[in-house]
């Protein structure tokens, strides 16, 4: 069963996609500007395989790509493969869902790394309700309303998730692993147009959280109902702040006690997109995480939302080139780097 994280102490870290192409210079940014709490980077832009869904499709039953687009080849022994997963997941199986470079070049590159510094290293695989709501049938049906797919997504994505944690924690140095579930499209959660039934991810959720066995997280920048995505209890939660605090801060009790069950906030603060970052500064950066906490101090003690906090871009920085993104994620550093100071101070 998957397990809390140590307090993080408002460090920085990053989220999901880079820009660059090279995994040796994205891998060389996160490292330098988050030592502490690193994270391995997805990069879309070197292939198309290493884009969100995709990256984690290689085991996808009748799974087949066709002018650059996801879907299933109903020729394809479906049920067999299915039937498959279910018992590779009821063996706790991981070896077929290993990630391979051409999938994920930045963990690859990772793999080499020394974390020896580092409190903990985090990764992200794409959640089952996004891969489910991306990639439809031969009747352009999303296989989330398909319920062997409903069913199997959840139980592939564990099994990948298992193995990235077993991966990482054969690296040089690691202490401590963190998977987190990329889940934008958490934001039809109670949707009348594109409707994803609670019962539906609560258990695909408890799929992924029986099978890890260290840290796992969600990430989501839209909103949600986010009282019934902190009822899930994942040991990190990260959104985006900037754009979505007030919904957020609607649910202070449920914050509030998820904080002090030991769960991790990560304040999406930093504008992921170039064009919303350079029309921010640095100041408004920090007023903005000063109005946050003088909120949610109201009903904890600093001190505690000091310990279970993190600094992060509001998402994945996959637009703009490699130059902004390092601004970005530096703005984040030096954030964070504030934050302790003060607190330390």
């Amino acid at each position: 069963m998957s397990s809390w994280i140590a307090p993080p102490d408002s460090l920085a870290t990053g989220v999901g996609a880079l820009p660059h192409t090279d995994p040796r210079e994205a891998c060389d940014a996160v490292l330098a500007l988050f030592p502490e709490f690193p994270y391995i980077p997805t990069l879309p832009n070197h292939g198309l395989l290493e884009s969100i869904v995709f990256c984690d499709s290689g085991r996808l039953p009748g799974g087949v790509i066709r002018e650059g687009r996801l879907g299933i080849d109903q020729a394809r022994d479906i049920p067999g493969e299915m039937e498959q997963i279910y018992l590779d997941f009821i063996e706790k199986n991981t070896a077929p869902y290993a990630l391979t470079p051409e999938y994920a070049s930045g963990f690859a590159e990772m793999s080499g790394r020394d974390f020896s510094g580092s409190r903990i290293l985090k990764c992200q695989v794409t959640g089952p309700v996004t891969f489910g709501m991306q990639v439809v049938d031969a009747e352009r049906r999303p296989l989330a309303y398909d319920d062997q797919y409903a069913d199997i997504l959840p139980k592939m994505i564990a099994l990948r998730a298992r193995w990235c944690e077993e991966a990482m924690a054969r690296f040089s140095g690691v202490k401590q692993t963190l998977v987190v579930v990329n889940e934008p499209y958490f934001a039809s959660l109670g949707s009348t147009v594109v409707p994803v039934q609670q019962e539906t991810v609560s258990a695909g959720w408890q799929d992924i959280a029986g099978m890890v066995e260290g840290g796992l997280g969600i990430h989501c920048c839209s909103n949600t109902d986010w009282a019934y995505v902190i009822s899930l209890d994942p040991a990190f939660l990260s959104f985006d702040a900037y754009t979505g605090i007030r919904e957020f801060l609607l649910f202070m009790e449920d914050i509030v006690a998820y904080l002090e069950r030991g769960g991790v906030v990560a304040w999406g603060l930093v504008p992921a997109q170039v064009q919303e970052f350079r029309a921010v500064t640095q100041a408004e950066l920090y007023r903005r995480f000063l109005e946050i906490r003088e909120q949610i101090t109201e009903f904890c003690s600093p001190d505690l939302f000091f310990r279970q906090s993190v600094i992060t871009p509001t998402c994945g920085i996959q637009a703009g080139d490699t130059a902004a993104s390092v601004e970005i994620m530096r703005a984040a550093a030096a954030l964070s780097e504030q934050i302790r100071e003060e607190w330390s101070g």
